[in-house]
């Protein structure tokens, strides 16, 4: 029975201390670096996921809560805090490899044509629409795959009847807006040859 119980006590600490995974005490520049990635919103997306859950953690956050504000699993965050713990600003940073495109599994493809499909604002991502690179790299940053090519990402979407459309948000929706209004237009008076305007990946 002690053994048994000293078996338990060992399991339940184990289990404590891997809930309470935590960043290291960070330097004021590091801290105003992180801060820094995180308010800027633009550049990698992997590079400003994993540097906002390590500001997540500096700020006292358990694991369990930066998993659910995150949208990720808890595994996943508990990976980018040690990586950042051993490596630092290096551990931030995407990685791919080029060449031919991979190979992916049924449920990688399926789970690919779904994300790519949905609104980066679906993810708390700051910005409206998706890019190629943008999305190979949250892919990446989600444990969705290991790694994925631009170019290979591009060919799956194809083969899965995706075609993608990267359409900048800017002054031309509210210039547009205001043109019909000051004409009395709408949408429906539209030429039949105006292309959709959307902000994301749509099916063909």
């Amino acid at each position: 029975m002690g053994r048994v119980h000293h078996l338990r006590v060992v399991v339940a600490q184990n289990w404590v201390m891997a809930d309470r995974v935590q960043v290291r005490d960070l330097a004021p520049p590091e801290g105003m670096k992180l801060l820094g990635i995180v308010r800027r919103g633009s550049g990698s997306v992997v590079r400003w996921r994993r540097a906002q859950i390590v500001l997540w953690s500096a700020q006292a956050m358990d694991v369990p809560a930066i998993a659910k504000i995150a949208f990720t699993s808890e595994d996943r965050v508990r990976e980018v805090i040690h990586n950042f713990n051993a490596d630092g600003f290096d551990s931030l940073a995407p990685k791919y490899s080029g060449g031919r495109p991979a190979k992916f599994t049924l449920p990688e493809r399926q789970q690919i044509k779904k994300i790519a499909l949905s609104r980066p604002q679906d993810h708390r991502l700051p910005f409206s629409t998706w890019s190629l690179s943008k999305l190979a790299e949250f892919l990446v940053a989600e444990g969705v795959v290991d790694d994925i090519s631009h170019e290979g990402l591009r060919v799956l979407l194809r083969e899965e009847g995706v075609s993608f459309q990267v359409i900048k948000r800017s002054s031309n929706r509210t210039t547009r807006t205001s043109r019909r209004r000051r004409t009395g237009s709408s949408s429906s008076t539209r030429s039949p040859m105006a292309k959709p305007c959307l902000g994301r990946a749509i099916r063909q």
